[in-house]
């Protein structure tokens, strides 16, 4: 079963989609900011992370960073609001994420996002 790490500080959405993935067959953790995002990709060994860019603590940037230096192979999908953080999206992307899906989103189409990044 693969294991997706989700990493976003408003509940409705990341109940939304730990629900939506946990359908599908996923192991979910559940994170909400960017210090415990960081702790959990450290001990957790997701094959997937899915996480915001604007957080408490740590922004997405951070946790991005860390996990392409530490974990180079795991596919990182971007969820974030259009128009406010255009910049931020264009950096993640430099950074190396595999996918971004902007706020608000259809679960069906993230669904099929995830199962393409881990394939």
């Amino acid at each position: 079963m693969k294991k997706i790490l989700i990493i976003e500080d408003d509940l409705l959405i990341s109940s939304l989609v730990q629900f939506r993935l946990k359908k599908d067959g996923y192991e979910t953790i559940l994170v909400k900011d960017g210090n415990e995002g960081i702790e959990a990709i450290n001990t957790s060994n997701p094959d997937l992370i899915i996480t915001d860019v604007m957080m408490p603590f740590k922004s997405g940037i951070e946790i991005i960073n860390h996990a392409k230096r530490n974990f180079p192979d795991t596919p990182i999908i971007v969820l974030s609001s259009l128009g406010e953080e255009e910049e931020v999206v264009l950096e993640a992307f430099h950074l190396g994420v595999t996918d971004f899906v902007p706020k608000p989103f259809n679960p069906n189409e993230l669904a099929l996002r995830v199962k393409r990044a881990l394939k």
